[in-house]
């Protein structure tokens, strides 16, 4: 066997041992803790959804920030906290102005309540001759708080009538309202029989279920003579039971004339002919019973002038009403209801109630319309304005 030869040095590469190959051993990084999570991310979606959204901001900035730096979890949670706490501080900041709102208002009307004379009652409770004070003096409310007190005293309304209201339509219709309407202007025709005597101020409002409230057994209809724009004192109360027999017989025919002569069909002439032609019969015949009663009380002392210049002026009504019953055209119709309503005068009529021992003052709604006006019913237009 022979030796290899041991290399001499010289030129090239020189030689030497190769390198150790590598031995088992642990892995990189072994033995060193995970990133943990950030404390102030879950707090910030805790505390922002649960609790103190504007301290789930705080949390969830503060969170963000030591994630940067430190490295640690939960850079989603946070940002989720944040916007969270965000939009629910929002929401708190809504709430809390909603509910200031609502303290402030409800203390302007605990005080506005303070100032109300008289004791709270149900609108129930109150009858025929009740009067009472609202809030503000707001008979327009729907629903308005109702404080009955001595109609000796300064106040906003009187009861005419209370009654189970019986519609024969749908409550809140149109047909509905038209007949609470009615209702209340006759009742107070009733109660306040000489409408003459009544203050310019005084109004005629009404109470009636709403759809809402008949669902719930409401059917309470209240009629009432508003006098809000006036510190008014005392009664109004002025009916058959307070007056002579032939006074409470003449305002009795008188009403049932103005009440015919104020509710027209709604529609205009050219559009319901028929309608108002049968309402022009309804005028004549209230007018021919107005005409009975005060012929009636012609030889009553002091009266046979005044009563045969009214008897003069209803006589040549009722012809231009009967012409407008017969009427062709709508243009036609409008003539004789204007030479009906220009045939009486509010003057011959003072003159009547004078004699008769009522009032003369003659009313706003009779003095309102000029002589060249578009025809009118001659009735209480101007007053269904406030009901």
């Amino acid at each position: 066997m022979s030796t290899p030869p041991i290399p001499t040095p010289g030129p090239g590469h020189p030689w030497a041992p190769p390198s150790p190959q590598p031995g088992w051993g642990l892995p990189p990084g072994y033995g060193q803790q995970p990133p943990r999570l950030n404390g102030f991310a879950l707090a910030s979606l805790l505390v922002g959804l649960l609790c103190l959204p504007p301290l789930g901001v705080v949390f969830g900035i503060v969170a963000l920030v030591q994630i940067a730096k430190k490295g640690e979890k939960g850079k989603a949670l946070a940002i989720v906290g944040l916007v969270v706490s965000v939009l629910m501080t929002g929401v708190v900041v809504l709430s809390a102005d909603r509910v200031a709102t609502a303290v402030r208002d409800r203390l302007a009307s605990v005080n506005e309540l303070a100032d109300v004379e008289g004791e709270l009652a149900d609108i129930d409770d109150l009858r025929v001759g009740d009067c009472f004070n609202v809030p503000r003096g707001d008979l327009m409310d729907d629903h308005p708080l109702m404080y009955k007190t001595d109609c000796g005293l300064v106040h906003h309304g009187e009861v005419t009538e209370s009654k189970t209201a019986d519609p024969k339509a749908p409550i809140e219709s149109t047909e509905a309202d038209r007949a609470f309407e009615d209702e209340c202007w006759k009742a107070q025709d009733a109660y306040a029989m000489d409408t003459w005597a009544l203050p310019a101020y005084a109004e005629m409002f009404y109470y009636a279920p709403s759809r809402e409230s008949w669902s719930q057994g409401d059917r309470r209809l209240l009629c009432v003579i508003g006098t809000t724009d006036g510190d008014h004192k005392g009664s109004l109360r002025q009916d058959a039971g307070t007056l002579k027999p032939e006074q409470a017989a003449f305002l009795r025919a008188a009403n049932t004339v103005d009440f015919a002569m104020s509710t027209p069909p709604d529609e205009e002439v050219a559009e319901a002919l028929a309608e108002h032609q049968a309402w022009a019969r309804e005028v004549s015949s209230a007018l021919g019973e107005e005409a009975k009663v005060v012929e009636g009380h012609a030889g009553l002392p002091g009266m046979d002038k005044a009563a045969r210049a009214q008897l003069k002026e209803i006589e040549a009504a009722r012809a231009a009403w009967q012409r407008a019953a017969q009427a062709k055209t709508a243009p036609d119709f409008d003539k004789q209801w204007d030479r009906a309503v220009g045939a009486m005068l509010p003057e011959t009529e003072q003159a009547l109630r004078g004699a008769y021992g009522l009032s003369t003052r003659i009313p706003p709604w009779l003095e309102e319309y000029p002589d060249d006006s578009e025809p009118d019913s001659g009735g209480r237009g101007p007053s269904r304005e406030s009901v």
